[in-house]
C-alpha cells in the first residue's frame, strides 16, 4: 500500500478498519465477492478504483493477498490468479 497515492491509501486504510469491525458482513459497495471465497476491498478516486484482493479464514481473520488499481471494468485474470495462488499457498 505504501506505493498508492495518499487519496487512495487513506480510503483503502479506512476500508481496512471497516472490514475489521464489520467481518464478514461488510457490504457492498464496500467489499464484494470475486470468486468462491475471494473477494475484494472496494474503493473509487476519479478514474482510479483501488482494489485489495482477500480472504476470510475459519478463525475470521482475514487475508490480504493481493492489490491493484483497477482501470478497466472488470478484475484483471492475472490479478485474480495471482490472488488465488497466494491463498492456495496459504491453506498449505
Amino acid at each position: 500500500m505504501t506505493s498508492l497515492p495518499v487519496q487512495h491509501r487513506t480510503k483503502m486504510l479506512a476500508l481496512l478498519k471497516m472490514l475489521e469491525q464489520e467481518g464478514p458482513n461488510l457490504p457492498f459497495p464496500y467489499s464484494s465477492k470475486v470468486r468462491e471465497k475471494l473477494r475484494e476491498l472496494r474503493s473509487q478516486s476519479g478514474k482510479d478504483k483501488p482494489r485489495i484482493l482477500y480472504f476470510g479464514d475459519a478463525r475470521r481473520v482475514f487475508v490480504l493477498l493481493h492489490g491493484i488499481v483497477k482501470r478497466s471494468a472488470q478484475l484483471p485474470e492475472g490479478d485474480i490468479g495471482i490472488a488465488e495462488a497466494r491463498m492456495e499457498g496459504r491453506k498449505k
